[in-house]
C-alpha cells in the first residue's frame, strides 16, 4: 500500500487546506471528510540510510505534497500532532515564505550536536549565549512537523532534484527541507510550552499548575520511554519492514505500512 497524504479541507476548497501523512488504511479518515490522495514513496539516494530514527526513511515521501497545486496555501501536520485552538489565521501569513516553529536541541537525539552540548536553545537564546569562540551562530533550524507552505510545481520539481545530489543526514528530510528553505524560512511562535516554564508566566503560581508541569517533565526524562529503549531487543517487531528495507541490498519499491490509526 503507498503512503497517503489526508487532506482537511477549509472553507476554502481551492484555496487552502490542512494535510497530513498516513500509511495504512483511510478508511476513518474518508468517514470524517477528510480527502486522501495516494501518493507514490520518495526514498532518500541509495545507500545513504544512517537516520536517527529508522522510520526517518519514509519522511521523504512528505515531499509530494507540494503537487497539490489545487490549493494555494497548506498547513502540514504529523499524525501524532494535537491542535488544540483554531490555527487558521496561519494562512493569512504573508506569501513567498516558508513557516515553522524553530525546533528545540535539548531532546537527546541532538546529542551530537554542538547546541545540545553546550546547552544552547534557539527558542530561548537569552538563557545560554552562542560562545564567540565557536564562530556564528548556526542558523535557525525548525521542526518538520508542522509547516505553512505554498504547493507549487517547479518547487516540487527542484525539491527532487535537489534531493538526488544531497547527501541524506540523521534528520532525513527535516535537514534537507531546512537546507531548502533556508533562505525562505520564518519562525512561528512556539507557544506556552512546558519546557519553557519559569514560574513567572500568568497562572504559574498555582500549585495544580505546578502538579502538571512536573508531571510533564517526569514523563519526558523517563528513559524506559525513550525510542532507543522501546525497540531495544524484542521489542523491534513492529519497525521490522522499514529495517529491513534500510538494512537489504535490494532497492525497495513497495512495503506496507501499519496504520495509523
Amino acid at each position: 500500500m503507498s503512503p497517503s497524504a489526508i487532506i482537511e479541507p477549509t472553507m476554502d476548497l481551492q484555496k487552502r487546506a490542512y494535510v497530513t501523512f498516513l500509511a495504512g488504511n483511510g478508511d476513518y479518515v474518508k468517514g470524517v471528510g477528510c480527502i486522501v490522495r495516494e501518493i507514490e514513496p520518495v526514498y532518500p539516494p541509495e545507500n545513504q540510510t544512517q537516520f536517527a530514527m529508522a522510520y526517518y526513511v519514509i519522511n521523504y515521501s512528505k515531499l509530494r505534497i507540494w503537487e497539490f497545486v489545487d490549493y494555494g496555501k497548506m498547513i502540514y501536520l504529523d499524525g501524532d500532532i494535537q491542535v488544540f485552538d483554531n490555527i487558521d489565521h496561519l494562512f493569512e501569513k504573508p506569501s513567498g515564505y516558508f513557516y515553522a516553529v524553530m525546533d528545540c536541541f535539548c531532546e537527546k537525539t541532538w546529542s551530537s550536536s554542538p547546541q545540545y552540548q553546550i546547552k544552547y536553545c534557539q527558542q530561548c537564546p537569552e538563557k545560554v549565549q552562542w560562545p564567540l569562540e565557536m564562530g556564528a551562530p548556526p542558523p535557525l533550524y525548525f521542526n518538520a512537523g508542522m509547516f505553512l507552505y505554498e504547493p507549487n510545481l517547479v518547487t516540487y520539481f527542484d525539491l527532487l532534484e535537489t534531493l538526488k545530489t544531497t547527501p541524506p543526514t540523521s534528520f532525513a528530510e527535516q535537514d534537507f527541507l531546512n537546507m531548502f528553505f533556508r533562505d525562505v524560512y520564518q519562525p512561528i511562535p512556539p507557544g506556552a510550552k512546558p519546557w519553557r516554564f519559569t514560574g513567572k508566566e500568568e497562572n504559574m503560581d498555582r500549585e495544580d499548575i505546578k502538579v502538571l508541569v512536573k508531571k510533564w517533565w517526569e514523563i519526558y526524562e523517563d528513559e524506559s520511554l525513550d525510542y532507543k529503549n522501546a525497540t531495544a531487543p524484542g521489542g523491534q517487531e513492529r519497525l521490522g519492514p522499514l529495517i529491513a528495507a534500510l538494512t537489504g541490498d535490494a532497492v525497495v519499491n513497495h512495503m506496507n505500512l501499519p496504520s495509523a490509526a
